[in-house]
């Protein structure tokens, strides 16, 4: 209720005006703030639903839209056919941050709907560069969602708000507590090894940071490390048998199988990932490494590193799914890689 009236507000920001790209939640009561970004000519990036399928929408009206249309573009269903996508990779700069609030404080302190997407969404394109300390964060709510909340309830994760806009106030709230400066692993509480396996790029972003050395250990895997320490969990881990995943630099052609897998060869059982769009300064080392971080290992790789490509086999269609599955839109030295079952595969 009044989302559209208060969505006007935005037109009497100084930060809105000398804004380029602004980055708005693809929820209803943020529609009317998404329409006015695109009327006044600004790029608009939208985060995609869950972040299920990447990072951000960029929104591309035709050529010569009318308002009609930008209203359109302006909706959920308008975003998934005038838009295309932006990764960890893109070079997004973005100058001003809306978001939706279930309440917020006149000190700047912000509740969501406790899933984090928020917080996660800000704390990855902090990640990515696009957005610096300063850049300004607004919410836009009805009156009767400010109410006062205590500081206690908040974490070092919990994202801020610098402006609050309802249908009757325009509330800065020169809020001193600083936003935070990245995913902090393992103080999220929402953000467990079950979400990781739904957000590929959540996955990527890990992978990427845990290479450059942070320490990515979640909430929920600190007790498996503990119980990973006892000698009898020790003792079954030596004697598991491991995958074997290539080893060739760019350029060569490569297979090397398990040979504890005697299904492998002339079974007719086993099923082959095509994994392309390779950047050629990425070596095979490194997709090995990316593999069994991911826990998608497969019995053989066959590396073709001149052609940009490997090809995965698995043991079973499941487990090859599996591995599509864990693997879409993963990043790797720049490019999203395209992972699918390779084609004499597909049904």
């Amino acid at each position: 209720q009044g989302a559209s009236c208060a969505a006007t507000r935005l037109l009497g920001l100084q930060e809105f005006k000398a804004a380029s790209t602004v980055k708005i939640n693809p929820d209803a009561p943020q529609k009317n703030a998404r329409f006015l970004t695109l009327e006044a000519r600004k790029t608009l990036l939208v985060p995609t639903p869950r972040l299920r399928t990447g990072l951000f929408n960029k929104i591309l009206p035709p050529s010569g839209a009318t308002k009609e249309m930008l209203r359109r573009c302006a909706t959920s269903q308008g975003i998934k056919e005038y838009s295309v996508p932006v990764g960890l990779d893109g070079k997004a700069r973005v100058d001003l941050v809306v978001v939706g609030s279930v309440a917020v404080s006149e000190k700047g302190w912000r509740i969501g709907k406790g899933e984090g997407y928020a917080d996660m969404e800000y704390a990855m394109m902090v990640s990515m560069g696009a957005v610096q300390e300063d850049t300004p964060v607004v919410t836009i709510v009805h009156d009767c969602q400010v109410i006062d909340i205590a500081e206690e309830l908040l974490d070092d994760h919990d994202l801020t708000v610098d402006y609050i806009l309802t249908p009757t106030r325009t509330i800065k709230t020169n809020c001193k507590r600083p936003k935070p400066q990245g995913i902090i692993w393992q103080k999220a509480r929402t953000l467990s090894s079950e979400m990781l396996g739904k957000i590929p790029i959540l996955k990527s972003l890990r992978y990427r940071e845990k290479q450059a050395g942070k320490d990515v250990t979640l909430r929920d895997e600190h007790l498996d490390l503990a119980n990973a320490n006892t000698p009898e969990k020790a003792m079954a881990e030596n004697t598991r048998p491991q995958a074997a995943v290539g080893s060739a630099q760019t350029g060569q052609h490569h297979v090397e199988s398990d040979a504890l897998s005697p299904r492998l060869e002339g079974s007719g059982v086993i099923t082959t990932v095509y994994v392309g769009n390779i950047p050629p300064s990425v070596r095979a080392s490194e997709l090995k490494s990316a593999l069994r971080e991911f826990h998608a290992a497969p019995l053989r790789l066959n590396w073709q590193g001149a052609q940009r490509r490997a090809f995965l086999d698995y043991r079973d269609k499941a487990t090859a799914e599996s591995a599509v599955s864990s693997l879409k839109g993963f990043s790797l030295g720049g490019n999203t890689l395209r992972v699918e079952l390779a084609k004499n595969q597909r049904n």
